[in-house]
């Protein structure tokens, strides 16, 4: 029989369909399991976002998000091969996987500065970020002490060893104590501090004093760079407009996310952070104002390297280069979302 060509049209417009809806039913085949460094929060926001509006879906991808914590190990699931992208903290690890021979690269920054910093009192005479190192007594955790406090001796002279006190997440005795100093992320702690206290904190953020890391990075591993790169650009790019939309859209359903994951997590909270994260350029200052969130440059992977070396906090002579590549950002992805919902 033969069909008439309105027949054989719709035949072929009938395929072209199946084989769109093929290559689209294999893109979201992908999975892709997404593990965080803490609790949900915030600070985890454009993740959650594009989880819970279809980001993730849209290009292709079914993403898990396994939260962290105190029990987590997600990094070390990561270098084993089990979870495929990690929300990394500040550079320093990546620094010291190359250092380890451990083959996991940074693919995107999405904070331009990490929210760490230091609080003092309204009324202890701290006016600057130099002034801290007169106060005998900075609560921080270890990890802080062995590596931003370092840096903090050499380029503020100053600033000692005998200030250190162990900060055990309980800022009851940074309150009690007038002439101390405090640790903690500018998105919660200080939040935290008046909620207590009654009284707001001077916040002093290392970003802006000269601890210039890049953090909330995302990690993968090169075996996922060498064979899947599409994939790993679309999860990029996805977290991207995530981000974008968590902090200039709707974000009751990727708030409602946090919460389900961390039921300790207030809406108060919530918007303390996102306005913070606003107010101090933590996702957006820098290079990306105008090349979108995520972006990385190598000048300035080079100064925090530099600085963390001449500090001793790393070694000297670690290439410093294989802990991160900048293929995947700086493309402008997102920026149109954010006219779109911002107008700017």
């Amino acid at each position: 029989m033969t069909m008439g060509w309105k027949a054989v049209g719709l035949r072929i417009v009938a395929a072209a369909g199946l084989v769109a809806g093929a290559a689209t039913g294999a893109a979201a085949q992908d999975k892709v399991t997404f593990g965080t460094n803490w609790l949900a929060q915030a600070e985890h926001g454009g993740y959650y976002q594009a989880v819970a509006d279809g980001t993730y879906k849209k290009y292709g991808l079914d993403v898990t998000i396994r939260q962290g914590g105190p029990q987590a190990a997600n990094r070390t699931l990561l270098v084993a091969g089990q979870i495929d992208f990690y929300m990394g903290g500040n550079m320093l690890q990546s620094i010291d996987s190359v250092k380890q021979g451990i083959p996991t690269i940074v693919v995107a920054a999405i904070f331009q500065k990490d929210p760490q910093m230091l609080m003092a009192h309204p009324d202890s005479g701290v006016e600057k970020f130099a002034d801290l190192a007169k106060l005998p007594t900075i609560f921080m955790g270890k990890d802080g002490f062995i590596t931003f406090f370092q840096w903090m001796k050499v380029a503020y002279p100053g600033f000692k060893d005998e200030q250190y006190k162990p900060y055990t997440f309980n800022p009851a005795p940074f309150i009690a104590d007038k002439k101390s100093a405090q640790q903690g992320y500018i998105t919660s702690e200080p939040f935290e501090v008046e909620k207590q206290a009654g009284w707001k904190p001077k916040m002093f953020l290392l970003a802006d004093n000269g601890f210039d890391t890049y953090s909330t990075t995302i990690e993968t591993t090169q075996k996922l760079v060498d064979t899947k790169s599409d994939m790993v650009q679309r999860f990029v790019d996805a977290s991207i407009i995530g981000w974008y939309n968590y902090l200039y859209g709707d974000n009751k359903a990727a708030n409602a996310l946090i919460k389900k994951d961390n039921p300790e997590m207030t809406d108060a909270q919530l918007a303390f952070s996102i306005a913070k994260m606003k107010e101090f350029g933590i996702v957006e200052s820098g290079e990306a104002l105008a090349k979108g969130i995520g972006c990385m440059i190598d000048a300035q992977h080079k100064s925090f390297y530099d600085k963390m070396a001449g500090a001793k906090v790393v070694d000297a002579g670690v290439d410093y280069t294989k802990s991160f590549t900048t293929k995947y950002v700086c493309k402008g992805v997102g920026l149109d979302v954010k006219k779109k919902l911002a107008g700017g």
